[in-house]
């Protein structure tokens, strides 16, 4: 086998791999994210309104926080002082935290 040969076979089977080890953002969001926040991201749910959720699909409320303070908070949880709000998702990727921070935006209406 030649070399651009191996070479093409090395970056397929990479690529393939990383398809494969990152989940897609809205699988993630259902996942991890639905129970509090809904599958629509309107956190109309019971633990919603228990947390006095906001709804990330209004232009109002997504304009309060950045990309970064997102990430952060999927990252690192959320809390108010002593009590959680939100659990930390620390064993998600940066990709794939990334991949979850741009598909809430698009819940944007």
């Amino acid at each position: 086998m030649t070399i651009s040969k191996l070479i093409t076979v090395a970056v397929a089977m990479t690529a393939t791999a990383l398809t494969l080890s990152a989940s897609e953002p809205k699988e993630i969001f259902e996942k991890t994210c639905s129970k509090c926040h809904g599958l629509d991201g309107k956190g109309d749910t019971k633990m919603g309104k228990k947390l006095e959720i906001k709804d990330f699909t209004t232009a109002a409320f997504q304009g309060t926080f950045t990309d970064k303070q997102a990430a952060s908070a999927i990252k690192e949880g959320i809390k108010d002082g002593d009590k959680i709000r939100m659990k930390a998702y620390d064993d998600l990727s940066d990709a794939e935290i990334t991949g979850l921070v741009a598909y809430i935006r698009a819940l944007k209406k």
